[in-house]
């Protein structure tokens, strides 16, 4: 497979093209050939174009690259390779919702024959690729699994936002359904891979790998938010006890935030999904998800305490929002936590104001029901700094001055203005 790859005998598809499918699709395409496969029509154009739709890749990143972006499923039809790279989200419940995972599976199955490889990059919990995937492939092909076709899952592990560890210089994982397949998948990732293949022993070990990598970090979040909330009874800064106890050499480096986006805020309910149909309650995880998820309810009513000692009347306060994305210098606004802010501001009965330079105006109003300001308009009692984009990093006492009320709070989730901020009302977490 790699070798006929290399000489552009077969051609490699990559059904999904968001954050984690583009740049997949690009790196390859600059050493093999690949389709490039999408279902929103308004995407593959803005592609044709050299314009990533998430912002994330310059025009540049486009160069000397052998792909073709389309939306027509007949396309993938040339294609031997398929690589399925669609968001995993959860519904209202918190339950997986595999509904864009099954539906690029119905497309491949469509399209598949016999000798195809197909390698899943979605997280999902242990299991899903053997037990909900390769059915729906088997039964959308009419071909059988292993005799005909061979399927794999190699989890994504691109970070936003994240110019240094970028697709070739994380160690990628792979797995394989028999040994023959976990050999030629490791070995094409290994045409863009630089950092290297970790040969996993088997599929649910691989899926199981990557969707406990979010689950660690989310629970040492939840760690550090419930010390925030410790912390504020005791007027003690988190950050300030964060950055003595990190003098010790095998101390890890994590901090108290809002915990949205696709992946850390969502992957942790696949696996308690799972683990509650092997009939374990997953205590640590569950309560970890219960604390991020919680965080909002409790910054909006620190705020409101705040706002409360120092003004007579609440509905008559302006409070402006500095970021609403999921996290700095993205314009990636699924599953932010600051619109929970913002609406239970709103619920106190104050008049918020969001801003944010990388975020869509347009996505947050159809996403969120409330509009971005281009710029802040007037004066404001707090300012609630939600977001550390550069923008803001750059900010002097000076410039956040003009934009408050005297005697309003400046509220700092992030830390971002912690010892470079005088005689103002601060709060961070």
């Amino acid at each position: 497979m790699q070798k006929e790859l290399l000489e552009k005998k077969k051609t490699l598809a990559v059904i999904g093209l968001g954050y984690v499918g583009l740049p997949i699709a690009l790196e390859f395409a600059r050493q093999i050939k690949v389709i490039g496969f999408d279902i929103r029509e308004d995407r593959i154009e803005k592609m044709k174009n050299r314009i990533d739709p998430s912002n994330e890749l310059e025009s540049e990143a486009f160069d000397n690259c052998d792909i073709t972006f389309t939306a027509n499923l007949d396309d993938l039809r040339e294609a031997q390779f398929f690589i399925v790279a669609v968001p995993t989200p959860i519904d209202n419940h918190k339950k997986p919702d595999l509904t864009p995972l099954l539906g690029a599976t119905r497309s491949v199955g469509k399209v598949l024959k016999k000798g195809d490889y197909v390698v899943y990059e979605s997280t999902v919990y242990p299991g899903c690729t053997e037990e909900d995937c390769i059915p729906l492939l088997e039964e959308m092909s009419g071909l059988e699994f292993i005799t005909d076709f061979k399927v794999g899952f190699s989890p994504e592990r691109i970070n936003p936002g994240d110019k240094k560890h970028t697709l070739t210089k994380i160690t990628k994982i792979t797995s394989g359904c028999d040994e023959e397949s976990a050999e030629e998948i490791a070995k094409t990732y290994e045409i863009v891979i630089e950092a290297g293949v970790h040969r996993a022993s088997s599929i649910k070990v691989a899926e199981a790998a990557k969707i406990i990598e979010n689950t660690q970090r989310d629970i040492n979040i939840a760690f550090m938010n419930e010390l925030s909330m410790i912390f504020d009874k005791m007027n003690i800064n988190t950050f300030e006890v964060l950055e003595a106890a990190g003098t010790k050499w095998n101390f890890l480096p994590f901090f108290p935030g809002l915990v949205g986006g696709h992946c850390i805020g969502v992957d942790p309910y696949y696996l308690t999904h799972k683990s509650a149909m092997y009939g374990h309650h997953a205590q640590i995880i569950n309560a970890g998800r219960s604390i991020n998820d919680g965080m909002a309810a409790w910054v909006a009513k620190q705020v409101t305490i705040r706002l409360s000692n120092l003004f007579t009347n609440l509905k008559e306060c302006r409070i402006l929002v500095m970021g609403t994305t999921f996290k700095e210098n993205v314009s990636d606004i699924r599953n932010s936590k600051v619109a929970d802010v913002v609406y239970e501001l709103k619920e106190f009965g104050m008049k918020v104001e969001v801003v944010d330079p990388h975020a869509d105006p347009h996505e947050v109003t159809e996403e969120y029901g409330y509009e971005l300001q281009a710029q802040p308009t007037g004066k404001y009692h707090a300012l609630v700094v939600a977001v550390n984009h550069r923008e803001y990093a750059n900010l002097s006492q000076a410039d956040l001055e003009k934009l408050m009320v005297d005697n309003g709070v400046l509220v700092d989730l992030k830390g971002l203005y912690r010892n470079k901020v005088q005689g103002l009302n601060y709060w961070s977490l």
